[in-house]
C-alpha cells in the first residue's frame, strides 16, 4: 500500500524560510518524478515544483529563485526548501508521485500526500 507523508508546515514571518519533506512508503521514489502542489484558501490546487528520476527540476515561476526541490533516495524522501516566503505561499501543500514528466511537463498520479500547511505572517 503506498503512503505519502509531508510534514515541516508552521507559521513562519514574511521573508522566512520552512522546509518540507514527503515520505514515500510502499513506494521506491526514485524510481518516479515526485512534485509538490498547494492549495490557497478558495483557490484551485497549483503546481509548485517537481523533480525527475534524473534529477531535473523544474518551478512555478511564481517560486523561482526562491523555493528548491530535492531528493534523498537513501531516506525515500522529497524536500521542499521555501526562502523569502510571502502572505501569497499560504497555502496547504501536497506532495504527489508523478505519472509521468516529459518535456517539462509533470502529470500528478493519483498518489498524494494529506497536505501539510503554511502560514506565511505579515
Amino acid at each position: 500500500q503506498v503512503q505519502i507523508v509531508e510534514s515541516g508546515g508552521g507559521t513562519v514571518q514574511a521573508g522566512g524560510s520552512l522546509r518540507l519533506s514527503c515520505v514515500g512508503s510502499g513506494i521506491t521514489f526514485s524510481r518516479f518524478p515526485v512534485g509538490w502542489y498547494r492549495q490557497a484558501p478558495g483557490e484551485e490546487r497549483d503546481f509548485v515544483a517537481a523533480t525527475a528520476e534524473t534529477g531535473k527540476k523544474n518551478y512555478a515561476d511564481s517560486v523561482k529563485g526562491r523555493f528548491t526541490i530535492s531528493r534523498d533516495n537513501v531516506k525515500n524522501t522529497v524536500f521542499l526548501q521555501m526562502d523569502n516566503l510571502n502572505s501569497e505561499d499560504t497555502a496547504v501543500y501536497y506532495c504527489v508521485v508523478g505519472y509521468s514528466y516529459v518535456d517539462g511537463q509533470f502529470v500528478p498520479s493519483n498518489y498524494w500526500g494529506q497536505g501539510t500547511r503554511v502560514n506565511v505572517s505579515q
